[in-house]
């Protein structure tokens, strides 16, 4: 075992004592709680304080370390070794490239899907559709946000694939469907926004990737993460033949960093309908100096599930102007001026479900 360390600072002292407090009233609380709902949420609490402050203190754990060892330092509480959760072994980060990747995948959409059999197939996701890698700590924080509005079978579908998918690539994620509150014109754009100022108040996410519902990857090498510049994972659809519709094409599902998000406004919340805000957010990239990034078109194969274009998502007359005028608007709508109300937000166990009046 690494050799002990006898001077830590003051942060570690309080995290300790104040992750101590809070582990003990969690459990006491469980214990003397008997309704069923309470206690899953109680018990998605505690291990979430478990995993926050594994992944806190791994710079001291490299040093020698452990939660035990602070717990048992800096409070005046007998610690019982025996009932303790915390892994006395410090973890490392996940390996760069996942061991436990498949490659090319079959997908189908043609046997039904339920909610429930999803449920069944990933038994060791958190409320909120929250996952983590057991065995090592991931390398990216990330959030995968979905623009929805009456896709509720496409959801099943997506989750059915992805779940294992992300999984398979040791990401520490959570799902969030933002669902657009009545029948007003749809806006991806703004749900995308509104996906990203949600899930930064939950976690400290360092990477977003934005995917459209009826987007499945082929392959999952076409690791749903970030990169030193933006990057494009939908490269090449059965829609479009299996390639790229044109050069600049960045719909679909795309990923970015916080900063890279922040660095361009997030995305323009005037895009009322179909088509437009995506080539208007190709733009915002090249204005702020950054190229986008693909897989190869064999890794970043991907189906989507056929349907007919949703009422109040019709072709927006207005995308090619506003297109044109990216270099005025870019500092004047986005994240900065984004506006909505939230209505309504369910937490189970495959994501978590938001719904906003964004008008």
């Amino acid at each position: 075992m690494l050799e002990s360390v006898w001077h830590v600072g003051f942060l570690s002292k309080a995290c300790a004592a104040a992750a101590f407090l809070c582990g003990l009233y969690i459990t006491i609380t469980i214990f003397l709680t008997s309704d069923s709902e309470t206690n899953e949420y109680l018990n998605y609490q505690h291990r979430h304080l478990v995993l926050d402050l594994n992944n806190s203190l791994t710079f001291n754990l490299t040093k020698g370390i452990t939660a035990l060892d602070l717990l048992k330092d800096y409070s005046d509480e007998t610690v019982d070794e025996s009932e303790f959760i915390f892994t006395h072994k410090a973890l490392e980060l996940c390996p760069e490239t996942s061991p436990l990747l498949i490659g090319p995948m079959q997908v189908e959409f043609s046997q039904p899907m339920t909610l429930d059999q999803v449920r069944t197939e990933n038994p060791q996701l958190d409320l909120g559709g929250r996952y983590a890698p057991s065995n090592c700590v991931a390398n990216q924080k990330v959030a995968i946000i979905i623009p929805f509005r009456n896709r509720d079978e496409h959801l099943k579908y997506w989750l059915h694939y992805l779940h294992p998918i992300l999984q398979r690539q040791q990401i520490d994620y959570g799902i969030y469907i933002i669902q657009q509150d009545g029948q007003s014109t749809f806006n991806r754009a703004k749900l995308l926004n509104v996906g990203y100022a949600e899930a930064v108040k939950e976690y400290d996410y360092n990477c977003f990737v934005f995917s459209d519902v009826d987007i499945v990857p082929l392959d999952d090498r076409n690791t749903y993460m970030c990169s030193s510049q933006p990057r494009h994972l939908s490269v090449s659809m059965d829609k479009f033949g299996f390639r790229l519709p044109y050069l600049d094409y960045f719909g679909g599902v795309s990923a970015m960093s916080k900063h890279q998000f922040l660095k361009i406004n997030g995305f323009p919340n005037n895009y009322w309908g179909w088509g437009g805000e995506d080539d208007d957010i190709f733009n915002r990239l090249k204005l702020r100096g950054m190229k986008i990034t693909r897989p190869s078109g064999d890794i970043g194969k991907c189906r989507m599930i056929r349907h007919n274009r949703d009422q109040k998502n019709e072709p927006n007359p207005q995308r090619f102007n506003k297109i044109r005028k990216t270099k005025k608007t870019i500092n004047q709508d986005g994240i900065n001026t984004l506006k909505y109300k939230v209505t309504m937000i369910e937490k189970e166990m495959l994501y978590t479900k938001i719904t906003v009046d964004i008008r």
